[in-house]
């Protein structure tokens, strides 16, 4: 049987078993439509909570890294001045 045919088969199946679903459907198209956005909303709830969770974690990730920057331009501003005393020093002793 060549590759072409087996996937047409599948194609067909799948169609025919969501015709044949949708038809033999227990509940009606209002409920399953209802059914549909309320997870659909659970899922966009879910995300947005997700995302928010994230955005807080960035957030805190950036403030911390402003705190290590802060410090670490301190020390160099410190590491500075000692380099300038140094060559004040050095110069006044010529």
């Amino acid at each position: 049987m060549s590759t072409n045919k087996i996937i047409l088969g599948i194609v067909t199946a799948a169609v025919a078993g969501a015709v044949i679903g949708m038809l033999l459907a227990p509940e009606d198209s209002k409920k399953t439509i209802k059914k549909l956005k309320k997870k659909t909303n659970d899922l966009a709830g879910d995300l947005i909570a997700a995302l928010e969770k994230s955005k807080a974690k960035a957030a805190d990730a950036a403030g911390q890294l402003k705190k290590e920057g802060e410090a670490y331009a301190d020390q160099a501003a410190g590491k500075a001045e000692e380099y300038i005393d140094s060559a004040r020093e050095r110069v006044g002793n010529i």
